[in-house]
């Protein structure tokens, strides 16, 4: 876990009786200047505001495979995504793998009432994520009423996505699983203003199988069938694209042939 400083830049704030400092507006700053700054928690601070973010946060990169943090390890820091994309896992005790979720740019991570980390964070392609120890965001939630709200709205939409994978995983089959979940990653990349369609497929087929509660093999029989049927086409680079959006939408709503 990487070194961290900057108290004195949250204890300035504090002690203006929870107002940031009158700092200058500096676009050069890299809070105020971060591309993901509409789309992340931080989103509601003011540019003052972000000055003051700035002086406790560091950006770090990682490369696929690499971990931000174990399941079991102590919590430090809470992370939001700049770039590139991650995946969320918990182990049995038998030694299965469980991927509870998908993280991408503008997503915030690592902030946890527990003592520990209650699940592992692994980089499926290169990530660039800011960080700031997990003391500091209490305090600055503390402070700052307008993130603590910024909060229950992101564990909000988390709930949904929690929900829909009960639905997945109880209710729909191999084929509607696949589907359902290509049209959410086009919806997440659309969200974050980027192309929706083809659709950028960074995991694996074995880490969609461990989401979805299928085989590899039965994933790939999936995919393959909606290539045959020409619902979707695979493209280089990752990518699918869905060719037939009304066909995808009716599959995964249990309407499709």
């Amino acid at each position: 876990m990487p070194e961290f400083s900057g108290d004195a830049g949250l204890r300035d704030i504090a002690d203006s009786g929870g107002y940031a400092p009158a700092l200058p507006r500096d676009v050069s700053s890299p809070c105020v200047s971060c591309d993901v700054r509409t789309q992340a928690v931080c989103a509601v601070l003011t540019d003052d505001e972000l000055g003051g973010l700035a002086q406790l946060t560091q950006t770090n990169t990682y490369e696929a495979g690499e971990t931000l943090f174990f399941e079991g390890d102590a919590v430090g820091a809470c992370f939001i995504v700049q770039a590139g994309a991650l995946k969320l896992y918990k182990l049995l005790p038998d030694g299965r793998r469980q991927i509870t979720g998908f993280l991408f740019k503008g997503d915030f991570l690592g902030m946890n009432p527990a003592a520990e980390y209650g699940y592992t964070a692994e980089v499926l392609e290169p990530v660039r994520a800011c960080s700031l120890p997990s003391d500091k965001m209490q305090e600055l939630i503390d402070t700052y009423p307008k993130l603590s709200n910024r909060l229950l709205n992101l564990a909000s939409m988390e709930l949904a996505v929690a929900q829909e994978q009960m639905l997945l995983l109880g209710r729909k089959t191999a084929q509607e699983r696949i589907a359902s979940f290509l049209l959410w990653l086009s919806r997440r990349s659309e969200d974050r203003g980027e192309e929706a369609n083809p659709v950028r497929v960074p995991m694996s087929r074995s880490d969609m199988g461990d989401y979805l509660g299928l085989t590899v093999e039965t994933v790939s029989r999936s995919i393959t069938k909606l290539k045959t049927s020409g619902v979707i086409t695979l493209k280089e680079g990752n990518r699918v694209e869905i060719s037939d959006l009304d066909m995808m939408e009716a599959i995964a709503g249990g309407d499709g042939a």
